[in-house]
Order: C-alpha cells, then structure tokens, then sequence
C-alpha cells in the first residue's frame, strides 16, 4: 500500500507519503535531515515497510511541500507534524526515526508527546551542544563551510536556536531509545571522531531504555552506508512496540 496526498496545516500543506501494510504495529514516523525531505529515506524505505506502516513527509519548503511562513525553527516543526499526523488520521503509537536535524525534532516530538512514542531511533543526531563543544574542534574551511549551508529551509539563527529548545526541553523519557553513530565521517580527525561518537553517547542520558550503536562504516547517511543498520534498529524497537 502506497498513499501519497497534501496535508493541510496552519501556515500551508505538507506533502506526506504513508508505504506499508497496516498490522497492528506502531507507525514508523521517520524526519530527515536539514534541507533534506523524504528521498532521503529510499534506501530502507521498502525493507521498514515490511515491519508495518511507515510515515515520510516533507518539512514546509523542502521537496514537494509549500512553503510555511512560521519560523523555521523545531518548536514549530513539531507542531507542524503533529497537525499532520491529526489531519492525516495517523494515530498513535509512533515509532520515530530521525536523521541529523531530524533527530532533533524527534527528540522534542518525544518530550512533547511522550504518551505518545513507543521508540525513538536517532541516526547520527546532531546533539544539542554542537555549535559549543563541536564544531570549534574542526578547521577553519569546515565551520566556515558548516556555517555557509543554511540557504535550504531556515537560516543560521533559526537553526541554533533549535539546538537551544532541544536543550531547554530536554528531560528523562520513558521511552525506548537507539542512538546510531557514524563511524567514517567525512573529514574528520580521530579526535573528532571520538568526540562526536562521545556526544553521541551522551544523548542515551535522556531514556532510562537506551543502546549506543556505531555503524563503523558509514558517513553521515547511515541510512545510505549501512540500511540494515537502520532497519535492524526500526525491527528491535518496533517488536516492543
């Protein structure tokens, strides 16, 4: 079962693709990464919809989505899912996934609407302390590249202050949770490396269920370098669900 249709939400429509066989089992809710939008899921797209129905969708302004004129920031884009998933009849339980960004707005999705969430996979997050602890550890080419991308959906100033209310927000959840790190980021140093597979660590902190997971092998798309990585983590969380 494919259905691909236009949400409405305040401040315009998003587009939204539900893939899958409905079983009983949680809706696999999955948010992809700054600038990016629901192509960036195809990899494991097909093998998750085996496990049960799977959520896709594009943020306000990113592939088939109109644009939004709300701040492009995650308290918002929460709200915008939330309405969508409410228009679109999704129901709860959800089971989420994000990718970097994604990973941001999942972890406030959770503390929002824990009653809500039965699982929530985190695949190479960006943590919250990112602008602080992280980035001043790479080169000058890097931040300045790092700080040159933000042209796609929000500036600079929206982004970080993401990373404040995911800071703000953050509490203990009763949630189950896998952190998934990249192992070969590109241009890193081993410092690097191991600091950001440190941060990465560190976000177990906020579930009292959690599992730390290196894809040795992968850059930033884990979903791209290792999909059975993903999809290994989507079947253990979804099996409790």
């Amino acid at each position: 079962m494919i259905k691909e249709r236009y949400v409405p939400i305040s401040g315009g429509e998003l587009y939204v693709k539900l893939v899958g066989e409905h079983n009983g089992k949680p809706t696999i809710v999955m948010d992809a990464g700054y600038g990016d939008y629901s192509k960036a899921w195809d990899s494991v797209i097909e093998d998750l919809s085996l496990l049960s129905n799977v959520l896709i969708y594009d943020r306000a302004g990113l592939g088939k989505s109109g644009n939004s004129c709300n701040p492009r920031t995650s308290t918002e884009m929460v709200k915008e899912l939330k309405q969508l998933l409410i228009e679109a009849k999704i129901a709860p339980p959800y089971l989420l996934v994000g990718h970097s960004f994604g990973g941001v707005n999942m972890r406030m999705f959770a503390t929002e609407f824990e009653q809500e969430v039965c699982g929530l996979i985190l695949v190479d997050s960006t943590p919250e302390e990112y602008r602080e602890r992280f980035l001043p550890t790479m080169s000058q080419d890097f931040q300045q590249a790092y700080n040159k991308q933000f042209i796609y959906e929000g500036n600079y100033d929206e982004f970080m202050e993401s990373l404040k209310q995911l800071k703000e927000t953050k509490r203990p959840l009763d949630v189950p949770l896998i952190v998934l790190s990249a192992g070969k980021k590109a241009h890193y140093s081993k410092e690097s490396q191991d600091l950001w597979h440190d941060m990465q660590r560190e976000m177990l902190e906020i579930s009292s269920d959690g599992e730390w997971v290196i894809a040795e092998n992968s850059a930033h798309y884990i979903q791209r370098d290792e999909p059975e990585v993903v999809v290994r983590a989507v079947r253990k969380l979804i099996g409790s669900g």
